[in-house]
């Protein structure tokens, strides 16, 4: 195979793209809560309302490092809110453990987000634990709980 400029691209694209996922042990339900971590990293990013809503559960509890709890509504209104906008926001080193219909995931959380009023950057080092359940064939966030590192 002759390599160029595009088949270049593309196996970078798609190196970068599994990089993204966590190192699983392969389970179609680790899987796919995987795959829903990265969606959820990717709605972050985006400010997707859309998104949000269908990755999570009704009776979500998303606690911040500050203290603040919001429920699914109050999450997403203020995630969508357009106050700062995410430049870069990376999951490392995700673990995900599935229990029956439960899965336990944490990983560290490195971002920098920039307010819209005044252009300040602000910088985030974190500990995440979120909890996925299973409803019906599709895996949920149910809670989300962090640390300041």
């Amino acid at each position: 195979m002759q390599i160029n400029r595009r088949n270049l691209a593309v196996s970078a694209l798609a190196v970068g793209l599994l990089s993204a996922l966590p190192a699983v042990a392969g389970s179609a339900d680790e899987m796919a809560v995987a795959r829903n971590l990265e969606a959820f990293r990717t709605a972050q990013i985006a400010a997707d309302a859309k998104a949000f809503d269908a990755l999570c559960a009704p009776e979500l509890s998303y606690s911040h490092s500050d203290g603040r709890v919001e429920d699914k509504a109050t999450f997403i209104a203020n995630a969508t809110a357009g106050k700062s906008k995410v430049l870069s926001l990376d999951y490392k080193d995700p673990t995900i453990r599935v229990v029956g219909t439960t899965a336990i995931v944490r990983f560290h959380w490195l971002g920098e987000a920039q307010s819209v009023a005044d252009g300040k950057k602000t910088s985030t080092n974190l500990h995440i634990l979120m909890n996925w359940q299973k409803q019906g064939d599709t895996w949920k966030l149910l809670s989300r709980g962090s640390t300041k590192l």
